[in-house]
Parts: structure tokens; sequence; C-alpha cells
């Protein structure tokens, strides 16, 4: 008789083959699973035949390459019976052992079932296994869907059944007040568990193990001299509401001297794009992507996906398995949804987003084009987004019409931008952008920004050139191919002065009008202002570039106390970029230049090289 599949394979076969309600990166994290049985030669040849069937997509060979094994029974161990061993502590259930639901069983048993294949270690039942696989694990969900008692759970078992010598288990968030919520839990918890209590002293501010040593405990990112600090386990509790990484640095950087330490990021999602939470969510979804490769880091996003009806409780599962696997709470989320939407008000529609639907607002109360990036109430998509033609219908609407393109010439380390706006008729306009960034930056500024930009040049949407600078005349080769190619007729080439000047030169030479357009508020504020104007109203078209759109949603804006509006440029050290957007900007300074070039038909010019 066959052997059954574990709880895991079966999981995850059903949300691959749409069975269960889940979001995209959740069906990636699944099929992560999947793939890394086959890498590992754990997944029957039946099971391999219906992943591919479902994804189109063939399973990997055997990697002997690959160092890592799913242990079933490890994971059962962690999953179901440590859970089991401790109770409730509150609400309904209080006195109840932890039974986790589905989700969050297949969870936890990615995070303690996958071990080394090699390296071996004794846990607390006694069972010789593999050390733990992930260093690290990203969860975000909806709130109040019990990432802070599984959290207090998993922080137990690491002070007790890893069987670490003098264990540091460290709950840590950016305010003394959110970080001992984890801590807390987690003492009332193990004073309610019986087999715990007695392996454990359990203080008012500290938890040790009576035979082996070591404390449990919690700080926020007030408490100094943390460098001392040698954790067997972290967490970083509401990643989102942290200003800077220092914390998790810290946290990560300190775990070298442990056989298998575990830094485990438990968050929401939040309202600031340029957060370090963001730029991990951003990096995490790379690796559910495929983008770059990480086996020791474990990624859960339960999240709405792009173009879901927000308004659809089918939906609301996908960031909320367990709120909606309950009928009072599933009805109460219900109530809320209503709350926020009927108020009419902005900001508790917001909060509602960010907070229940578990959606990233891409941008904050100063962004450009925040409101126009997340999806109305009652809309699938975006205004940004509805403004989105396939590539091809695009240079089909511009082919062989006029243009005017903009500069954003940066310093040659950074990425540099080159855009084109196009009039259309019923007074509708076309933007597009194409970008720049020197070979010698790429892995820097992958690592930093956490920005596929070697995906983006392969996907044709910008151009890594060769060296250490970016070579100007990439630039300017790239105007002379869009006329060739395009038949786009370059009428002015508008350009911020900085870093431009002998560029503009050489273009000028070659029969193109250059014009300089100073960063100044009070010249680029009406243009700024008409861009938006044209998304807002729908007659706004682009090509759907994800590098366009990642710069759009970086943008902020500064307001001056007349109203008028300008980009602002980053600050030193700020990872997020501009340019792609700002060049269109630039452009849109010579609109009525090109309006009055397109009314009188100038078509006989002499368009430059």
């Amino acid at each position: 008789m066959a052997a059954r599949l574990h709880f895991t394979t079966r999981y995850a076969l059903a949300c691959i083959e749409k069975k269960r309600t889940v979001g995209r990166m959740e069906m990636l994290a699944c099929l992560r699973h999947i793939h890394d049985l086959a890498r590992a030669g754990q997944i029957p040849a039946k099971i391999a035949s219906r992943v591919e069937a479902a994804t189109g997509q063939p399973v990997p060979k055997v990697d002997p390459r690959f160092d890592f094994l799913f242990d079933a029974a490890q994971a059962d161990f962690v999953a179901v019976d440590w859970f089991a061993s401790t109770r409730h502590v509150k609400g309904r259930l209080a006195g109840q052992p932890i039974v986790l639901i589905d989700s969050h069983r297949f969870e936890v048993s990615m995070i303690f079932g996958w071990v080394s294949r090699t390296e071996q270690i004794q846990r607390t039942n006694g069972r010789v296994v593999g050390v733990r696989r992930f260093r690290k694990a990203f969860i975000t969900e909806g709130r109040k869907n019990s990432k802070t008692t599984r959290g207090s759970v998993e922080g137990l078992y690491m002070m007790v059944g890893d069987m670490e010598a003098s264990p540091e288990v460290y709950c840590t968030a950016v305010d003394k007040k959110q970080a001992r919520t984890l801590f807390n839990s987690s003492k009332e918890i193990g004073e309610k568990s019986q087999d715990i209590r007695g392996r454990l002293k359990i203080g008012k501010f500290e938890i040790n193990h009576r035979s082996r040593g070591g404390i449990m405990e919690a700080f926020s990112g007030e408490i100094k001299n943390k460098d001392s600090f040698n954790p067997s386990c972290a967490f970083v509790d509401e990643y989102h509401a942290h200003p800077t990484s220092e914390l998790y640095d810290v946290m990560e950087s300190s775990q070298g001297q442990r056989a298998q330490p575990l830094l485990l990021v438990i968050t929401t999602a939040g309202m600031d794009t340029e957060s370090p939470c963001y730029k991990e969510y951003e990096y995490c979804k790379m690796i559910l992507e495929g983008t770059v490769a990480n086996d020791r880091y474990f990624i859960m996003i339960r999240e709405l996906d792009k173009g879901d009806d927000e308004h659809n409780k089918k939906n609301w599962k996908k960031s909320n398995p367990l709120l909606m696997s309950d009928p009072l709470t599933a009805r109460e989320f219900k109530e809320a949804h209503d709350a926020a939407f009927g108020s009419r008000n902005p900001t508790k529609v917001r909060q509602f987003r960010v907070k229940k639907l578990n959606i990233w607002v891409h941008g904050n109360e100063n962004s450009y084009m925040g409101q126009y990036l997340v999806p109305a109430p009652g809309e699938r998509l975006s205004a940004w987004d509805k403004c989105a033609v396939s590539r091809e219908m695009f240079l089909e609407l511009t082919r062989d019409r006029l243009t005017v393109a903009g500069w954003d010439l940066s310093k040659k380390i950074d990425l540099t931008a080159s855009g084109n706006i196009f009039l259309l008729p019923n007074d509708r306009l076309a933007v597009c952008s194409y970008g720049f960034i020197p070979d010698g930056a790429v892995e820097g500024h992958e690592q930093m920004d956490k920005i596929p930009y070697r995906q983006w040049e392969q996907d044709g949407w910008l151009t890594i050139t060769e060296g250490d600078v970016t070579d100007y005349r990439s630039v300017q080769e790239y105007v002379a191919f869009t006329q060739k190619e395009y038949g786009w007729k370059v009428h002015e080439i508008g350009y911020d002065p900085y870093n431009a000047t002998h560029a503009a030169i050489e273009m000028t030479d070659l029969g193109y009008t250059m014009v300089e357009i100073a960063q100044w508020m009070k010249i680029l504020s009406e243009p700024t202002k008409t861009f938006r104007e044209y998304v807002a109203s729908g007659k706004l078209v682009h090509d759907g570039s994800p590098l366009l759109t990642w710069a759009v949603g970086n943008a902020r804006e500064i307001v001056d106390t007349k109203e008028n509006i300008m980009l602002s440029k980053r600050k030193s050290g700020d990872t997020r970029r501009i340019d792609p957007v700002a060049c269109i900007l630039t452009a849109m300074v010579r609109l009525q230049s090109l309006k009055d070039a397109d009314m009188s038909g100038v078509l006989g010019k002499d368009w430059g090289m």
C-alpha cells in the first residue's frame, strides 16, 4: 500500500491546483516546497506530474548538491505535538490545547521540518535530526491572525526544544510596549503549560531554562549594547513600523556562533514604501518568484493579489486564513469592512486595506501619486494600472509620432533615464521611460535596492552598460534607435543641466534641439500637476514598464506656501529612485511646445541624426 502523503505535501498540492483559496505568493511558497522536495528526491512521480500539469513548468530533478531534506517527523513534532502541549490563555478558547489551522501548520512545518542532510543535533524528544535549514523567516498576514500566539509558542520551543546550550531568545520591536507583547504572551502560555513550566523559570521580565541557563526577554530599539548578544532566536515584531533596519541588522549579524540560529520577522503591511520592511518584502517576493536564490530564507506572504476585488469575501481568506475560518470572526471582519468603506473616509479605508487586507499602500501621505496607485473603493485596478497597455499596443499608438524626450542623467554610477511624451487624439497623452545603469554598479544596487535590474534588462526596460560608470553615449544611441525602429520624430530633448551639458552639446552637433530645463519648483510645478491630472482623468497611456511604475511609487512631493509642487530628490543613502519618472516630468515642461508643433504639422524638419 502506497505511503500516505504528508500533510505539507497535500496542503501545497491543494494550493497549487487551486483547491484552496490562497494568494499568489502563498502558492509560490507551496510550489517552492514541492520543488525542494523534488531536489531532495522526496516527491513521488505521480505528484510531480500533477504539479507540472497545474503549473505548466517542469519539476526539478534530484540535485545531489542540495544539502537539505524534509523531516516529516520533526515538522509534526513542532507544528502538532509541541503546539498541542501548550494552552490558549485568552478568548473563547482559553484553556484548550493550541491546534494550528492548516495554513499555519504548513508554515510552522516548513520552518522546523526542513533540515540538513549532513549536520545533526539531538532535539528535546531524544531524536537525532538534521540542523535546521532556515536561518530566517519572513511572515506577513492581516492583523488578528495569531501571529503573536504562534511566535510565543515558537519562542518557548526555542528555549526548550532545540537543546541549545544557554539559549538566548529575544522579542524585539520598535518600542517597549510592542516588544513585550510577544514576551508576555510567551510568559502566560508557559505558565499555563505544565510541562514547559517545569523546565523554565518564568519571571516578570525574563524567562530562564532551569538546567541549561539562557534567557528569553524583550527589548526595543532604545536598548543599547546589543552587540554583546548572541541570540539563538530573535523575533522582529511588526517590522513595518521600524524606521531603520538597525535592530534587524544587529539580530542577524550577532547569530554567527550558533549552530542553527533563527531570525523571525512577523508583521503586517505598512504605509511607508521607503521602510526597511518594504525593501525586505520586495526581496522576499523575488525569492519566491525565483529571481534570486536563498535556500536559507523561509517566506510566507499572505496578501490579496493585484486586481483582486477587495469587497469579495472569498478573497479575504488570502490574507486572513484564521479569521475567515471561524463564522464569528468572519462576520466581525465583514462588519469592519462595511464600516470602513461606508464611512467614505480615505484614512479608514486606507487602514482597512493595510491592516486587514495586508496590502502595502504604495506611498505615504507625502506621496506624489499614492492615491492613484491603489484601487479606489469598488475598483480592482488603480488609476495608474488602468492607464497601462501592452508594449506592442503602445508602440503601435506612438509609431511615427512627434515626441519630446526628457533626460535625467544622474551620477555615472547611478540610474539614468530617458523618457518620451506623445500627443494622442482626444487630448490624450502617451508616456514611456527607459533606464541605464552601469554593470559595475548593478550588483551593489540590487543588494541595496533589492530591485531586479538584470531581469528588467532581459525584459527590455533598461540597458546595463559596460564598465563601472554609465556611458551617456548609450542614451544618445537609444534616441537614434527609437527614431529608426519606431519612427519617433524627436521635436526637442529637455534636459537637466546637472551632469548633462557635454552630452547636450554633442546632441546639438548631431542636429537635435536641446532645451535646458532648470530643476526649479516654479518651472516644474505645473507640469508635475498636469501629469498627475492626466493619470487621474484616465487620459494617459503608458507601456506598463515595471521600472517606471516603481519610480512613480517612489516619488515624493514637496509643497511650498503657494501650493507649488515638485518631486523631492532622494536624500543621501536613499535607494528609492525616481529618475524614470523625473525625466518624463522634464519632458512635460515642453508639452505646449509639442502641442504647437503638432498643430502646425512641422513634419518636414530634419529630426536629427
